[in-house]
């Protein structure tokens, strides 16, 4: 809970659509279902916004639910603000959404304190971190400093302002999109924001027959407005502790270890998958096996998931760079060269 004094911020904090307006919301249902069936109701509300992609719905929410971050990288105007628009509006809780500028200031990330002339004391005003689920839009315009201010609130999931640490309430999720790197204006990332995300997701552009639908709803502007919540906050937490508790058997975490290994000798990286990188496929694989109605991990979690979360993390030598070498192919061919354990998952 945060302090009373910075109960003040009150706009932060509110309940609101996307765009900022404050407008009453119908309260989510209450929802005892199954994992499964919390996860596909999340998910199929969303996809009535962000048409003909599923697969990149169901990584988002498998970041939710692993309780990390996820980075949504691609071009402008492919709908990267409109999935995490539509991931907020389907959860009744508090989010917050920072746009990203080249003059944006941390103190407009985290907040800051303010004289209060009434009671002779200095108040914490929040910024829009604190909130249950937070936009960070085109994350890579804004200044490597600014950048940096999100590193404590992702990775210790607090904030520390004039020596004064504030908890920030769970769930919490930073939802970043970026443009990519090539385009002007942009700051590139540093390896160590980087790794504070537990997938990068790309969204890509939609198939003919999506794209026409998209056409024929005016971009999805009124399944956004129309949109209601189907899960609470108290949903999410749950299922986070639900997925925690997903068995993986040791030969799974031989193989785990067997694929960062395999990376760190790789001759096309400098940078393999580090331990918190191996963790981290862990925690994903494990929400995979919750949503699939599994209570363990089966080697295919590891493969689909590998990709969206290791590629980020592994840095490309000079001559694989100048070859046009993906790091994306290179986890594809690590996970080719590892044998894949047999048999029924040990319990």
């Amino acid at each position: 809970m945060l302090p009373r004094s910075a109960e003040t911020g009150a706009d932060v904090l509110e309940r609101a659509r996307p765009g900022g307006d404050h407008v009453p919301r119908r309260p989510a249902p209450s929802v005892h279902g199954s994992f499964t069936e919390v996860f596909t109701a999340i998910a199929g509300n969303v996809e009535q916004v962000v048409r003909g992609k599923p697969e990149v719905v169901e990584l988002v929410l498998l970041g939710l639910v692993a309780e990390g971050h996820v980075l949504i990288e691609d071009v402008p105007g492919v709908g990267k603000t409109s999935l995490a628009k539509a991931l907020a509006t389907s959860l009744d809780c508090r989010w917050g959404r920072i746009q990203f500028t080249p003059d944006l200031l941390p103190a407009d990330v985290v907040g800051g304190t303010v004289w209060n002339r009434a009671s002779g004391e200095f108040d914490f005003r929040p910024g829009p971190v604190f909130a249950n689920l937070v936009l960070a839009d085109e994350i890579n315009r804004a200044s490597p400093k600014t950048q940096s201010a999100l590193l404590e609130a992702m990775e210790e999931r607090q904030v520390t302002v004039d020596a004064t640490t504030y908890p920030l309430d769970a769930p919490f999720m930073v939802l970043a999109t970026q443009n990519p790197v090539e385009h002007d204006g942009t700051y590139p990332l540093p390896q160590s924001q980087l790794d504070r995300f537990l997938l990068r997701v790309t969204v890509g552009y939609p198939r003919r027959d999506s794209e026409i639908k998209i056409l024929g709803s005016d971009g999805g502007a009124d399944a956004l407005d129309d949109l209601e919540p189907v899960a609470t906050a108290k949903d999410v937490v749950e299922m986070a502790a639900t997925a925690r508790r997903v068995h993986v058997a040791p030969s799974l975490q031989g193989y785990l270890v067997d694929v960062a290994e395999t990376s760190r000798r790789h001759p096309a990286l400098a940078l393999g998958m580090s331990p918190r990188a191996t963790l981290a496929l862990q925690r994903v694989a494990r929400a995979r096996a919750a949503a699939s109605g599994r209570t363990y991990v089966v080697p295919d979690d590891v493969k689909a998931l590998a990709p969206s979360v290791v590629a980020h993390r592994l840095g490309l030598t000079p001559e694989a760079q100048m070859q046009g070498v993906t790091s994306a192919e290179v986890i594809d061919d690590v996970l080719r060269r590892v044998p894949v354990p047999s048999g029924r998952p040990e319990r």
